[in-house]
């Protein structure tokens, strides 16, 4: 569905054909379908996959259901960095006037780096997850105050620029940027699943994790690296997509009536490929012209998940 939706019509039965190799009506129909189409279709899966991998990570690790991968503030950390690419000149920068698509990447993985390597250091100090939790909200809010002053002190069309970054984008990738996508999606999905032991555990607290056995610092950096790397990948080259990472796992567990990882790990990257998939292709508007926002999309799938999740809980504690 999602190959045979964009501005120009390609009946189903042809995109059917372009992928079997055969002969299409129009020569041109292929171009779009293979170097357009199926590169966003595959960013949509990887991205979705990694997005919800990462959030179930972190909502195992915090014990919370509204965290979400950008919680340590690793996507302020790239909208921070990708902010000075494109309003440079409010910091008096002016070798950076016209930004590249592999500068942006560079950027916001600069910009996850170095929040990463924060927490990092912080989680060394700390053994309760619940205060790293806040610390990371504190990078991000500290992080989305300087963007708000650069955006003050830029031009019009420099933000302009930043904001479209953060509307998301998933047509943007060519197949050696999405090779470099699975690369990391397939290295961040072997490490959540060497963590299936700690994530299990830690559903019952850390008491209950340490008296398995479990080396509770070690498995805490390998969970925060993987959620890491997923989500700046994703952060570098689609923007930060909201929302994906926050719900899917809620949404597979409605489905999927169990808490063990092993089944959820695989489980929730299914889920957020197909989300993705399913949110990029009402992005399209089919039968017009125009593409809406991902993010656009995802918030409104993403915010009544959230909304229930809350009124879920309060029934609870009444």
């Amino acid at each position: 569905m999602n190959l045979s939706l964009g501005s120009v019509r390609i009946p189903v039965q042809e995109v059917f054909s372009i992928l079997l190799a055969q002969e299409s009506s129009e020569p041109v129909w292929k171009e779009i379908v293979w170097n357009f189409r199926m590169t966003k279709a595959l960013t949509c899966i990887l991205a979705g996959g990694a997005l919800a991998l990462a959030g179930l990570q972190m909502q195992t690790l915090f014990r919370n259901a509204l965290a979400g991968p950008d919680v340590l503030g690793l996507s302020s950390g790239a909208s921070l960095a990708v902010s000075l690419v494109f309003m440079s000149h409010a910091v008096g920068w002016t070798v950076l006037a016209a930004p590249s698509p592999w500068l942006v990447v560079i950027a916001a993985s600069l910009g996850c780096g170095a929040i990463f390597l924060i927490v990092l250091g912080i989680s060394y100090r700390l053994n309760d997850n619940t205060s790293l939790l806040i610390i990371g909200l504190m990078i991000g809010a500290t992080t989305a105050s300087v963007v708000s002053v650069l955006q003050f002190l830029s031009d019009a069309e420099d933000q302009q620029a930043f904001l479209i970054w953060t509307f998301g984008s998933l047509g943007g990738l060519n197949w050696t940027e999405i090779q470099v996508l699975a690369i990391i999606l397939l290295v961040g999905a072997a490490i959540a699943w060497a963590c299936v032991k700690p994530l299990n555990a830690w559903l019952l607290g850390d008491n209950y994790a340490r008296s398995l056995g479990i080396n509770i610092k070690r498995s805490r950096l390998l969970v925060i690296f993987s959620a890491s790397i997923l989500t700046g990948a994703v952060t570098a080259f689609c923007g930060p997509i909201a929302f994906v990472g926050l719900a899917v796992p809620h949404l597979t567990r409605l489905i999927i009536k169990t808490h063990h990882h092993r089944i959820l790990i695989p489980a929730v990257m299914v889920a957020g490929a197909a989300l993705m998939l399913l949110c990029d292709s009402i992005a399209q508007l089919p039968g017009s012209t125009y593409v809406l926002p991902i993010n656009a999309i995802t918030a409104l799938i993403g915010a009544p998940v959230v909304i229930s999740i809350i009124m879920k809980a309060k029934r609870i504690a009444i």
